[in-house]
């Protein structure tokens, strides 16, 4: 048996999207996705808050802070980055990921890493509602999964130790 919804609902669950504001032709297009995605599924508007933030590495910062505020069952975060013509790009990608990774492992809240990195504006778009989807898309169903598996298993939740492991409580 599997653990977690195929179509996630969100009734009752309040959503954070911080988005970056640098590459807007593309964050836009993805924040669009992630909210009309949360909508579908059915989340009020009154329970989606936009944050916008200057760029992707800024992200994490904002997204700890707006997680850390308890008003919220996931955040979604979402940017892109660019490949250049010098080595920015690298720093920006990956502090951008272990900062966003690190904020929801911190404080024990779905904090979604849908931030495109591809070497060009084309891969950018595609993946923002063209060819490839639409990764805010797919980001908000997985802050919607996460929301919903987490509110299944509480914090503090025995996850290991599972019968037949040996462990004892």
């Amino acid at each position: 048996m599997t653990t977690g919804s195929r179509e996630p609902r969100g009734e009752g669950r309040r959503f954070a999207i911080v988005v970056a504001r640098f590459n807007d032709f593309v964050t836009a297009r993805l924040a669009r996705a992630a909210v009309a995605t949360l909508h579908e599924h059915g989340v009020a508007e009154a329970d989606v808050e936009e944050i916008a933030v200057p760029g992707a590495f800024e992200l994490p910062l904002a997204a700890r802070r707006v997680a850390a505020s308890g008003r919220f069952h996931a955040v979604i975060c979402l940017g892109a980055v660019i490949r250049g013509e010098t080595p920015h790009f690298d720093f920006v990608a990956a502090e951008c990921a272990r900062g966003v990774a690190d904020a929801g492992r911190d404080l024990g809240l779905p904090v979604i890493f849908g931030v495109l990195t591809t070497d060009n504006p084309e891969q950018a778009m595609d993946r923002a509602g063209g060819a490839a989807g639409n990764k805010g898309r797919d980001s908000a169903l997985a802050a919607l999964e996460m929301a919903e598996l987490l509110a299944r298993w509480p914090e503090g939740a025995r996850l290991w130790g599972a019968v037949g492991s040996g462990a004892r409580s």
